[in-house]
């Protein structure tokens, strides 16, 4: 198996740990593929958890960063980001930039997309550890899990508890095999799509209309 994308996420979950102190059946097409700008009307009752100038700061530069890629997933390509899964029911597709290790709000390692046709959205910024951080990264940061998983190179992945139980090739698909992690603690911050289950959750049920 090519080493590098394993050793880089350890190296990842790694670095942000230490920087801190510290892982279907939506037949309609969106109104829009644009990108979002939500009214206040559209954003009201959402919990989107911004009440501090720390998070605020944070998610300002985010959004920054990450502007170029909302609708155009052949610059996130371009940038390094190949897919990882496909689409999860209620959260998205996945792609990875397995050279950004430590935590940066302006470099995500992960980008979760929502699509639907031939058309790309970005929902969701992610980032991956191997233990809970002892620091929050983010002001209320909420965590999810993903368990132990071998990954093929057109994004289908298969459970499994160690790197022996992975095949060389996809089933179904016969992807070539990319890597394998451990089981990982998740955090999701839904940047680019209004998520009521709130800012850190790791589903949305906005977005189940792309599910498919």
């Amino acid at each position: 198996m090519p080493k590098t994308l394993l050793v880089t996420l350890a190296a990842l979950a790694v670095a942000v740990g230490t920087a801190a102190t510290w892982a279907s059946a939506g037949a309609r097409r969106p109104a829009t593929t644009a990108t979002p700008t939500h009214s206040m009307a559209a954003m009201k009752g959402m919990k989107t958890g911004v009440t501090s100038p720390v998070l605020a700061s944070a998610l300002s530069k985010a959004r920054v960063s990450t502007v170029k890629y909302v609708t155009n997933l052949n610059a996130a390509k371009a940038a390094g980001y190949s897919i990882i899964t496909k689409g999860i029911p209620d959260m998205g597709w996945h792609f990875l930039n397995g050279k950004i290790t430590g935590f940066d709000p302006a470099r995500p390692p992960i980008l979760v997309y929502e699509k639907t046709g031939s058309t790309w959205q970005l929902g969701a910024l992610e980032w991956v550890f191997t233990a809970k951080p002892k620091t929050a990264p983010l002001p209320g940061a909420k965590y999810g899990a993903f368990p132990a998983a071998c990954h093929y190179a057109d994004g289908t992945f298969v459970a499994a508890a160690s790197q022996d139980a992975c095949a060389t090739t996809a089933p179904g698909s016969g992807a070539k095999f990319t890597f394998w992690h451990p089981n990982l603690i998740t955090l999701h911050v839904w940047l680019w799509y209004p998520n009521p289950s709130g800012l850190y959750a790791s589903m949305n049920p906005l977005v189940r209309p792309f599910n498919g």
